[in-house]
């Protein structure tokens, strides 16, 4: 099963979901992240607070939605928080879609540890939140009721 997280910059939220679900996902499952406005860099707290948790960010980039033209994912999920003042791409397709919005821990102002401490938040979500859907039966589900599920996970 191939998922993508979609956000608008790709450098700091959908990012994190990837490679945060690609370290705890089953063999067979794989996930993968654009964005409608990619940054062309990843956000470099997003960086630091992959590799404070022990996760690997070698080959992590931001990237465009044309880049994974051809992915054809079972489910798309978006991240983005602010309907109103992101511009959260829409993926068209056959694949299931998503919504978890996420606060992007990028643009809090504050001290360094506030700041840390919003990435450390973000990731700790993003985390029960792929535990949730992990946990899922996928297999049993169908396609209205897989989106009651991620909608319920979104929610989390």
């Amino acid at each position: 099963m191939k998922i993508l997280f979609l956000c608008t910059a790709n450098s700091c939220r959908s990012i994190l979901c990837e490679v945060i679900f690609n370290a705890m996902a089953p063999a067979g499952m794989r996930a993968y992240s654009a964005g409608s406005h990619p940054a062309g860099v990843v956000n470099p707290m997003a960086l630091q607070t992959l590799q404070a948790a022990g996760i690997a960010i070698d080959g992590l980039f931001s990237k465009s939605t044309d880049a994974l033209a051809e992915l054809q994912p079972e489910l798309v999920i978006t991240v983005c928080d602010k309907a109103a003042g992101e511009a959260c791409p829409v993926f068209f397709g056959a694949a299931v879609r998503a919504h978890w919005g996420l606060s992007d821990p990028s643009e809090l102002r504050g001290t360094d540890g506030e700041i840390a401490a919003a990435f450390d938040a973000t990731l700790a979500r993003i985390r029960t939140r792929i535990q949730a859907f992990l946990a899922v039966p996928l297999t049993q589900l169908d396609s209205d009721a897989l989106k009651a599920e991620l909608a319920r996970i979104g929610s989390i």
